[in-house]
């Protein structure tokens, strides 16, 4: 019930805005991945979804943290595409590391801290109690609390915006190469390979989101 508290909040604090035409749709999203148009094909089975489930919960993650720039939020969008093999799935499957997962692939350790974070906020469906038990658990435990729809959508844009320097996230509102490898070497710490970089590209190719 907290969960859906929280969805009908965002629905009704943001309703408008997510319903402008320059915000990112279900249209873009499968232009940019045809594959997320369908989870008819996929080994990913329950983790799988779609353009069209998965666009509210991104557009909701951008309003909650206040992400409104585009270069910013197709920066996101490509890193989750990349890191969840275009929203097929939401756990770290190979080499199949425990705990690790959501759609931008969190590690055990940042997915606890996007866990106690959570259980900061009224009405997440993720209570301190239910934190210190997950982990108690374990990581795999504490991975299922964030890895709700709403939450795991959002890890990527509370990731930016929590563990991300200042001039990492001015860098990439500027829509450059050294922003976007900037971010991914600086606050990601992965290596600006040519397939990361591919997928950011065909992102930024749109300039802006439409219907």
């Amino acid at each position: 019930m907290q969960l859906f508290a929280i969805t009908l909040f965002i629905t009704a604090t943001f309703g408008a805005a997510l319903l402008k035409r320059d915000n990112l749709s279900a249209k873009n999203l499968v232009t940019i991945s045809p594959a997320t148009a369908s989870c008819g094909d996929t080994s990913a089975g329950a983790e799988c979804r779609t353009a069209g489930q998965a666009v509210q919960n991104i557009l909701g993650s951008f309003f909650m943290f206040r992400i409104s720039d585009f270069n910013t939020q197709a920066a996101l969008v490509a890193v989750m595409l990349y890191e969840s093999g275009n929203f097929k799935y939401s756990k770290n499957h190979y080499p199949g590391v425990p705990g690790q997962g959501t759609r931008n692939m969190q590690s055990p350790e940042y997915n606890a801290k996007y866990a106690s974070y959570l259980s900061t906020i009224p009405n997440s469906g993720i209570s301190p109690s239910a934190f210190t038990t997950a982990q108690a658990q374990g990581p795999a435990a504490v991975l299922a609390l964030v890895n709700t729809d709403l939450w795991s959508f959002s890890s990527a844009a509370w990731f930016l915006t929590t563990q991300c320097s200042q001039e990492v996230r001015n860098g990439l509102a500027q829509g450059t190469q050294a922003g976007w490898s900037n971010y991914l070497t600086q606050c990601i710490g992965t290596p600006a390979t040519n397939d990361r970089t591919q997928v950011w590209d065909k992102v930024r190719s749109l300039g802006k989101w439409s219907t």
